[in-house]
C-alpha cells in the first residue's frame, strides 16, 4: 500500500499547469494578456523579436505636418480629395489626415471604386477622376511618373524623419502629404533590454528606407528591412524560422496580422487593430514596448519554476519508492501507509508552493520603472 501511495504522480501532474496558470494571471496582472500556457513555454524559447514601426515603436498617432503642392488647386482641396478617398482606410497615417478626429465630422466627396493595394495605398475615383495615394511602389505600380523636383521634395521630408503619401492622378503628381510620427517614450529601453538579453532585435516596415533607417537608429535598431508589403514580412519570418530561430513578431497593424499569425510568438499592440489583436499570441493591453520585454522575461522565469518543480516532483518518487518498497527493513525502519499519504499531500503542496511564490516574482524590466 505505501509503495502505490508514494508512487501517486500527482506531483509531476502538478508541475507544469500550476506555474502555467499563475504565471497567466501575473502577466495579465502587468498588462499583458497571454492567450495560453503555450505561449509561455515558447516565448522562453525566442531569440529574435521583429517589429513593425508604425503604432509599435512609434505612437501610432502620426499628426499632419505639411503639404507640398504641385497643382493649381489650393490646399485645403488638395486635402479634401485625400481625406474623402482616405476615410475608407484603417492605415493609421489616414488617421493623420483627419488630425486623428471623427472621419464623420468632415465634409467629403463621393468616392468610386475604392481599392486598399496592401503596403502600397489607396486609390479611388472622385468627380470622374481616378486619384492614387501611396509610396514610390504604388505610383510605379500605375506608371505614375516622378519627376526631379517631387523625387527631391520626397527625399527631404524622408530626412526630416517624415512619412510621405503622394497624391497623383493618372497623368501627374498633384501633392505630397507629410505626417510625423513621434517616437514612444519606452521605446528605445526596451529595444535596449531586449540586446543585452541576446535576443536580436530587427525593424520591419513599409515605410520608406530614409525614415525607417533614421527611427532604427534612434532606438537602437541595426537590422532594418523597409518599403516592404505585407507577404514580405511574413516571407521575412518564414527566412528566420527556417534558419532555426524561435521569432517573435509585434505589430499592431491589418497588415501585420499574417505575420504575427505566422510567428512562434505573436505580440500585439493593444491599442491597435482588432484583426492585430485577435491574430496576436500575447497582446500588450497600453501598447507599451517594455511590457513585449517584461512578457518574455516573465516566460523565462516562469519556465525555470516549471524545472525546478518537475527537479522536485521527480527527486520525491526517486527517494521515496525505494523507501517505500522496504529498503530501509533491515534498520527496523518501515514507512507505514500513513507516513505515505502525509508525504505525496507533503510533495503535492511543495509543488504548489512553488508556483504561488511565482505572485511574488516582477520582470525586470518593470523592477527598473518603479
Amino acid at each position: 500500500i505505501s509503495i502505490v501511495v508514494v508512487a501517486c504522480p500527482c506531483s509531476l501532474g502538478l508541475a507544469i499547469p500550476t506555474a502555467l496558470t499563475v504565471g497567466v494571471g501575473q502577466a495579465a496582472k502587468y498588462g499583458i494578456l497571454i492567450k495560453d500556457g503555450q505561449t509561455i513555454e515558447v516565448s522562453d524559447k525566442v531569440n529574435s523579436v521583429l517589429m513593425d514601426k508604425t503604432g509599435t515603436i512609434t505612437e501610432g498617432k502620426p499628426a499632419l505636418s505639411n503639404i507640398i503642392n504641385y497643382s493649381d488647386r489650393d490646399d485645403e482641396e488638395i486635402l479634401k480629395i485625400l481625406r474623402s478617398i482616405e476615410q475608407y482606410s484603417q492605415h493609421p497615417l489616414s488617421s493623420a489626415l483627419f488630425n486623428n478626429e471623427n472621419r464623420d465630422s468632415f465634409e467629403l466627396y463621393d468616392v468610386e471604386d475604392f481599392e486598399n493595394i496592401s503596403g502600397m495605398g489607396v486609390v479611388g475615383i472622385v468627380n470622374g477622376v481616378k486619384y492614387f495615394i501611396g509610396n514610390r511602389k504604388l505610383l510605379n505600380e500605375k506608371d505614375v511618373p516622378l519627376n526631379d523636383k517631387v523625387s527631391g521634395d520626397l527625399k527631404k521630408q524622408e530626412s526630416d524623419m517624415k512619412t510621405s503619401v503622394v497624391l497623383a492622378s493618372d497623368e501627374n503628381v498633384l501633392a505630397i502629404a507629410s505626417v510625423e510620427d513621434n517616437i514612444k517614450e519606452n521605446s528605445a529601453k526596451a529595444i535596449d533590454s531586449l540586446n543585452k538579453m541576446g535576443i536580436e532585435t530587427s525593424m520591419i516596415s513599409g515605410d520608406n528606407k530614409k525614415t525607417s533607417h533614421i527611427v532604427a537608429e534612434k532606438v537602437g535598431i541595426k537590422n532594418v528591412i523597409a518599403e516592404v508589403v505585407p507577404q514580405e514580412k511574413l516571407d521575412y519570418v518564414k527566412k528566420l524560422q527556417n534558419e532555426g530561430d524561435i521569432v517573435a513578431f509585434i505589430g499592431d497593424g491589418i497588415n501585420d496580422a499574417p505575420s504575427l499569425t505566422k510567428s512562434d510568438v505573436g505580440i500585439a499592440i493593444g491599442t491597435g487593430t482588432d484583426v492585430a489583436i485577435e491574430s496576436g499570441d500575447m497582446i500588450l493591453i497600453n501598447g507599451d514596448l517594455i511590457n513585449a520585454v517584461a512578457g518574455l522575461q516573465l516566460s523565462k522565469k516562469v519556465m525555470s519554476r516549471v524545472k525546478l518543480n518537475l527537479f522536485w516532483a521527480f527527486i520525491y518518487n526517486v527517494l521515496l519508492i525505494p523507501i517505500a518498497a522496504g529498503i530501509l527493513i533491515p534498520w527496523n525502519i518501515v514507512f507505514r501507509p500513513e507516513y505515505s499519504a502525509f508525504a505525496m499531500a507533503l510533495s503535492s503542496v511543495t509543488v504548489i508552493t512553488l508556483s504561488l511564490l511565482l505572485k511574488r516574482y516582477t520582470p525586470e524590466i518593470l523592477k527598473e520603472e518603479e
